[in-house]
């Protein structure tokens, strides 16, 4: 992952969960959606979250199991500083400090899931992580991505540009937070869904689908 785009969330790791709400204008059906598809028989699954920063995806599984053995993995250490405040309490929790695009772990997890952090990466990076995701998994396990797409076509990329940016200017965040996310979304390299359904697919992945989608915002899910 590109070191500018982990000084970014550097700077904003503070008031990054403060903000998101304000910056996604689907949050709670997007979060809503991807939280529902994280689903296993076990009571203490072993979950890993991909780019995990501050832990608010995470937070949310731990309040569906509480007993899950999480990892979070992060390319910032401040991001992942608000991550270990969240959860100071709390001793299911392993925190990694890398890249998870090329990360080596320690043992298989029965799901995988991340949230807006996979578009950081190249296409072919992408499709790589998949098929990484795809062996680390033990059978049956479920890879959960609520992400970032591009549009089909350029003018669908200037329409979800032009509504989220109506949004965040229509919301209360200081105009610093505003122009700081604008910046932040130049480093995206979003992949269109139907791409990233196929690289799910070819990296093995069964009942490949886009759950749900509002603009730019798409949750994925797949079945090893």
């Amino acid at each position: 992952m590109d070191v500018s785009v982990k000084k970014l969330f550097d700077a904003v790791a503070s008031d990054y969960d403060r903000q998101r709400k304000q910056l996604i204008p689907c949050f709670e059906q997007f979060y809503g959606m991807a939280l529902s598809l994280v689903e296993s028989d076990s009571p203490c699954p072993q979950i890993l979250d991909l780019g995990a920063g501050t832990g608010l995806f995470s937070g949310m599984v731990l309040q569906k199991y509480p007993n899950a053995h999480m990892t979070l993995i992060d390319i910032s250490e401040k991001m992942l500083e608000g991550a270990r405040h969240r959860f100071r309490d709390l001793n299911n929790i392993q925190y990694i400090v890398g890249d998870y695009s090329d990360y080596t772990y320690s043992h298989p997890f029965d799901i995988v899931i991340s949230s807006l952090s996979i578009h950081h990466l190249t296409h072919p990076a992408k499709k790589q992580l998949f098929a990484n995701v795809y062996r680390l998994l033990r059978e049956g396990g479920i890879f959960v991505n609520a992400d970032q797409v591009a549009g089909s076509t350029p003018q669908t990329d200037h329409y979800n540009r032009k509504r989220w940016l109506e949004y965040i200017n229509d919301s209360d965040l200081p105009k610093e937070a505003i122009n700081a996310s604008i910046e932040r979304r130049k480093f995206d390299i979003n992949a269109k869904l139907g791409e990233q359904i196929n690289w799910m697919e070819q990296a093995g992945f069964k009942d490949v689908d886009c759950m749900y989608k509002y603009l730019d915002f798409a949750v994925f899910y797949g079945r090893k």
